[in-house]
This record gives C-alpha cells, structure tokens and sequence, in this order.
C-alpha cells in the first residue's frame, strides 16, 4: 500500500505549490489546514483536505490513527514578521507551540520523515548580508524565534527518537505557478513583487520604497528572490534526500544572489508596461541592507537543480498571477 503524506498548511502559498508538486510526482497527499489564509480551489488534483486547527490534537491524532502518516510537511505557520513583534503570543502560539504539538503526534506514531518550513530570518542580520547555514542564529524578532525555536526542538526530537528532518530556511519567496493555477492571494500580502504588480495594475495608488541610503549600489534593499516553483520543488528534493538515508540538518533555499528593490521595481514596469508611482519613505525597523543565501549545500546534498533563476521569470508569473486575480 503506498505511503500518504500528511502536509499541513498544505492549502496556503507555499503549501499548496509542494501539494501540486507531490501530486504530479505520483504521492498521495493528505492536507491539513484551517483556512485562516488558505484557499480550498489551491488544492488542484483531488488531494484530500481535513479542516482542522494545529491545536486540536484529538483530531489529529484520528487522522494519524486513520493514514498511518510515516512522513510529514510542515508548513501551517503566522509569517508577518513585523505584526510578530506587536502580536508576539499569537507566533509562539501558532508557530511554535503548535509544531510542538504536531512533534508529540508525529513521535506518538512514529512518523520517520518530518520537512519543516522555516525562514531565513532565524540569522537576522548575518554579516556581509550574506548568511550560510553555518552564520550565527540572532533572530531579531518573533517570527524568527518562533522557527528557531522550532528548529530546536526538531533537532533534539530526532536525536530522542530517530526521526529525520530537513528544515529548509526560505529566502524571499515570489512569483506563481507559471500555468497560473496558484499563486500568492493573501489580501493584506506585503511582498513586494506582488504589491508593485498590484500598483501597476491600478489597484493601489502608489508604492512605497523603504529605505534610499542603505549602502548597497543604488541605496535600496537588496534580497535573494526564489521563484515558488523552485522552491517547491527544494521541497520535493529534500525529501528524496532523507528517503535516501540522508542526515538531518538545516538547508538554505535561495539562489545566491540578490536583487535591489529598485531593480524589482524597474522589472515590474517593463513586464507590466505600466508605470508606477513610487514613493520613498523611511527606513522599516529590522530591515538589513542585504539579505542573499549561500545555498550550496541544498544543491550538493539534494540535486537540486533551480529552473526558474531569473527576476523577470518571476516578475512575470506574479504578474501573470494578479492579472487573473484582477479579473483581466
């Protein structure tokens, strides 16, 4: 009887393109999600959805009775970093105390195999603007914390009880499946590629660019942008990796370099055609110069092999993506 997967948040942003991506792989997939900021059409090939919270562990444990999960993906979490530092509890709460009790299931069944969304943000500001897997851990707020935490945890329960995992720290995520099926549909989404193509298409006034006198070549932030898709697809590979005997341990995703938020600006305007109005504002608090992966162990360990490295690439889907949202 083949294996089903248990993929929780498996109906949000990230979750849903991994669902997609297991399914045409030939998995089975089961999702656990309470659509707080998931969406039931994300599931695009007949996955199984159970609706439920994190925190009802009754439930889950009937799920668990019920498919004998052997292997897990991770993904239900809060993820606005700056809404963590006025809301910290509800992180600690949805991020970590919620993994933790998905770890005590997962050991109570003996899962073997556990992938774990986290973010880059466990470095906080990594000197040079550049963090490997090995730079130092000082998360500047809850969000961080919550995922490092978590990751913590993850790694003394698979010394306990044998069970394996990849955490795989995401840079900034961006773009939509290029069929555009699914993409990024959060309303109050403050990623910037999805903001600057919702100004072009009229349906914000202006977009604001925060932060001129970094020291960076143009003055403006500079960020590692990963197309979904390949992230995804990271997903799938480290995965492989452990059913290959692989060891547990923490993986950066990114490409390993960095665009600025003028030139993804300029990007949106020539996919888009449009112009945008542009406002500089103030420096954001928490905000580093520079944020971009050394991401050569995801590649060595696992194979995997990016396919969508490009800004335009992903400028493009994501506009792609919230042309089909705006209805044109």
């Amino acid at each position: 009887m083949a294996e089903t997967i248990l993929v929780s948040g498996g109906c949000g942003y990230i979750g849903s393109h991994v669902v997609r991506q297991l399914s045409e792989s030939g998995s089975t997939v089961v999702v656990y999600d309470n659509l707080s900021t998931g969406f039931r059409d994300a599931l695009t090939h007949g996955e199984e959805l159970v609706v439920g919270e994190l925190a009802d562990r009754d439930r889950l444990e009937e799920l668990f009775q019920r498919f004998r999960f052997t292997t897990v993906l991770h993904f239900a979490a809060a993820i606005i970093a700056p809404e963590s530092v006025s809301l910290p509890l509800k992180y600690y709460g949805n991020n970590t105390r919620n993994t933790l009790g998905l770890l005590e299931t997962c050991v109570k069944f003996g899962v073997e195999k556990f992938i774990f969304s986290s973010t880059a943000a466990v470095y906080g500001f990594p000197d040079g603007g550049v963090a490997s897997e090995d730079s130092a851990l000082v998360p500047i707020n809850p969000y961080g914390t919550s995922k490092l935490m978590s990751e913590w945890m993850l790694r003394d329960v698979g010394a306990a009880h044998g069970m394996k995992y990849v955490a795989l720290r995401y840079f900034n995520v961006a773009g939509a499946d290029p069929q555009a099926r699914m993409g990024q549909r959060t309303p109050e989404a403050t990623h910037l590629i999805k903001v600057a193509c919702q100004a072009a298409l009229g349906m914000r006034d202006n977009i604001s660019v925060y932060g001129t006198d970094y020291p960076t070549p143009d003055g403006t932030g500079i960020r590692d942008y990963i197309h979904i898709e390949d992230l995804a697809s990271a997903h799938l590979c480290a995965l492989k990796y452990l059913e290959n005997g692989g060891e547990s341990t923490a993986m950066n995703v990114g490409y390993g370099h960095g665009s600025s938020v003028r030139e993804v600006l300029e990007v949106v305007k020539k996919v888009s055609g449009s112009d945008l109005k542009i406002i500089e504002a103030d420096r954001r608090p928490g905000d580093p110069a520079s944020l971009v992966a050394r991401a050569d162990k995801i590649r060595t360990l696992t194979g995997w092999q990016p396919r969508y490295n490009s800004l335009e690439t992903i400028v493009a889907d994501a506009w792609r993506w919230e042309s089909r949202l705006a209805g044109n």
